[in-house]
């Protein structure tokens, strides 16, 4: 048995969507692929401290996060990519320059800060853990890093940015979109790159859209059997859904438990 590079989605393919809870038959083939042997990652767009305590609740010690801009290597972070300085700063501006509300998260935690509060008034709280900070002399010239920006713009407001694609951006809640790093793929390249691993050891899982630009053909791609059928079209293989123990199943047919 090759070594291999696993890389798994949290929502969905990990986790029960019901419960937000790991399904259980997934985390005893997490433990058995690292007795194994494996290199086990988690795969999210999520930040790293919105995903690190998942990542060690589930006893994995890497992870690609921040949407492919954050790496962590044997439990350290070695990385954190933000946005584009110059990108981020004239969309900000542009936003600005249409009366929409602006959140913007300057580092790898619960903090958002703005100018006025504004995104509340418009988008109403931010659907997740947050601390607001209100700065009326927030000069966005100055500000240095920018890892995610916050806009409260509805769906049909969106053609009046003409900015909006400069930067990746997706919407989980009617009220708001989330503008940050967006490089998955790019992220588990770079993974293999600082491990050395090889790329046809590769084998991703996932289950929604957001899954599909770490699908490719240079490696294994896995979705679980309540994937979106985009992302099954696009797998190598099609498992079971991961409540009824997807992960374990096809881990086992392939027999990648079996030590290296």
């Amino acid at each position: 048995m090759r070594k291999k590079y696993f890389f798994f989605d949290i929502d969905g393919t990990l986790t029960d969507r019901k419960t937000n809870k790991i399904v259980p038959s997934a985390q005893l083939a997490l433990d058995k692929l690292q007795e194994a042997g494996h290199f086990v990652a988690i795969a999210t767009g999520r930040a790293h401290y919105k995903s690190i305590h998942f990542m060690k609740e589930v006893g994995l010690h890497n992870m690609v996060c921040c949407g492919g801009g954050g790496l962590v290597i044997d439990d350290t972070l070695i990385r954190n990519i933000p946005l584009d300085r110059e990108k981020a700063i004239a969309l900000i501006k542009e936003a600005e320059e249409h009366n929409i509300g602006i959140l913007l998260q300057l580092n790898d935690s619960v903090n958002v800060y703005a100018k006025n509060d504004l995104f509340r008034q418009q988008a109403g709280e931010r659907k997740e853990p947050t601390q607001y900070f209100i700065d009326p002399k927030l000069d966005y010239d100055q500000l240095d890093i920018i890892y995610k920006i916050y806009l409260s713009i509805l769906p049909e407001q969106e053609k009046d940015l003409k900015l909006l694609d400069t930067i990746g951006h997706i919407r989980f809640e009617p009220e708001y979109l989330i503008f940050q790093y967006d490089a998955k793929h790019q992220g588990i390249l770079d993974m293999i790159k600082e491990i050395q691993g090889d790329l046809k050891d590769v084998v991703v899982f996932g289950d929604d859209t957001n899954d599909l630009v770490m699908f490719d053909p240079q490696w294994t791609s896995i979705a679980m059997g309540n994937a979106c059928e985009a992302l099954k079209e696009k797998a190598s293989i099609v498992t079971d859904a991961n409540i009824d123990d997807g992960i374990y199943r096809i881990c086992e047919k392939e027999g990648w438990f079996n030590k290296i």
